[in-house]
């Protein structure tokens, strides 16, 4: 009740400024700051908001607070910035496998606006979609824009590309069942450069292409490569000629090394990279969104959803190695960005990736940073969010607890 006054009051302020032509005025009391720039926790800071930008961030006692601000009072909390999560599916929710044959686009684009609000609330402002069927994606990230629903920022890649047979290609049933919609299936470089013209021609942000074999997907193997390096190629060569960046799902060693070849910006999962795969990632700088969460998802709800046990063996057989790869790839420094498959698993549990990357080797902070600065570079946003200074959004979040001490606090923003 307190919380929701405490927003209604806001908002009628600010509405009542901007009315008068003042943009509105927020002054935050932050006990500790973690400073992600530069590693660091701050005591006694105030970051004073003009509008929906961070203004002044310092010390309590050197910021001065205009007269009329509105004071929001964290003096006894962690405060930092908005998380952001690279690899999400807003629009869906994986409950039965065989929901795809009786459910709709349009149940999805029903219930969207539920799990960007859960989203959200958890903490996380900003999310990629990494692929969404019938432009959902596209739909909720304009009415997230417009203010029609409560939700994070979103970049999204519509539809996700797939050779025939693919990952994100329907396969393993009759050739009769056919669905009249909207998909991403190409084969060879024409297709590709005509089917990326069309997703940013609807609103793309992101091109996501399945660079190899899945777990939830009918091929025998959960990590053969699916595209050939020209197909690749092309993929990146197109997206970059409209100032888009490439995602590439990627379980199998082989698969991932021709995709960072290619030149793609970031390897989605990456469950069974090998060194050289790893040598080559630092090379190039791409990044790796590890996904941990998803794979134990699969192995826990996979019989609730009635997955196919071929699936089920497909999760096990790779969840053990894909630690271990993760692992490696922390302690040799290869570039991390914060991920985890939501829809996979149910929204508003993506803080729970934190503490799977501690387990991993990664320090509370570096786990923080991957969700802050990290992911705010791999979305080429490093200028608007990832971190509370001046210019940027004011995304932040707060926590009664030190993460610092113990990262699972994050599980549960207040």
């Amino acid at each position: 009740m307190h919380r929701l006054l405490a927003v209604h009051f806001c908002v009628s302020l600010c509405l009542s400024q901007e009315a008068k032509g003042q943009p509105s005025i927020v002054a935050v009391k932050a006990g500790r700051f973690i400073d992600v720039v530069n590693g660091k926790v701050l005591e006694k800071q105030i970051i004073l908001i003009e509008g929906e930008k961070i203004k002044v961030v310092g010390v309590d006692g050197s910021v001065q607070i205009p007269i009329g601000a509105t004071v929001i009072d964290l003096s006894d909390a962690t405060v930092m910035p908005g998380f952001i999560d690279c690899h999400t599916h807003i629009v869906l929710q994986l409950e039965r496998y065989d929901d795809r044959f009786r459910k709709s686009p349009i149940d999805a684009a029903v219930s969207a606006h539920i799990f960007a609000k859960r989203t959200l609330e958890a903490g996380f402002t900003t999310c990629r979609d990494v692929g969404s069927g019938e432009f959902i994606d596209v739909a909720l990230k304009k009415a997230i824009n417009e203010g029609k629903i409560v939700g994070p920022r979103l970049f999204v890649a519509g539809h996700g590309l797939s050779v025939t047979g693919g990952h994100g290609d329907l396969s393993g049933y009759s050739p009769y069942l056919k669905f009249e919609n909207f998909n991403g299936v190409v084969d060879g470089v024409d297709e590709i450069r005509k089917k990326i013209r069309w997703n940013v021609k609807y609103g793309a942000d992101v091109i996501k292409f399945t660079a190899t074999a899945g777990v939830l997907s009918e091929e025998e193997s959960v990590g053969a490569q699916q595209f050939s390096f020209e197909e690749m190629k092309a993929i990146v060569e197109e997206a970059a000629m409209w100032g888009k960046k490439v995602a590439a799902h990627a379980h199998g060693a082989g698969g991932i090394k021709t995709a960072v070849r290619a030149g793609v910006a970031s390897i989605e999962h990456g469950s069974l990279l090998d060194d050289e795969g790893i040598t080559l990632m630092k090379q190039k700088g791409t990044y790796l969104v590890p996904t941990v969460i998803a794979g134990d998802a699969v192995e826990k709800y996979g019989k609730q959803w009635g997955l196919p046990e071929k699936l089920m063996e497909k999760a096990r057989s790779i969840n053990t190695k894909k630690r271990e790869s993760y692992k490696k790839a922390i302690k040799m420094g290869v570039k991390f960005a914060f991920g985890t498959d939501a829809g996979v698993f149910p929204h508003g549990m993506n803080g729970q990736e934190f503490k799977l990357l501690t387990d991993l080797g990664m320090t509370p902070m570096q786990a923080i940073q991957s969700a802050t600065t990290a992911a705010a570079d791999l979305l080429g946003q490093s200028d608007k969010i990832g971190s509370l200074e001046p210019g940027k959004y004011a995304d932040l979040v707060a926590v009664k607890a030190d993460p610092l001490k113990d990262v699972s606090v994050l599980e549960k923003v207040s």
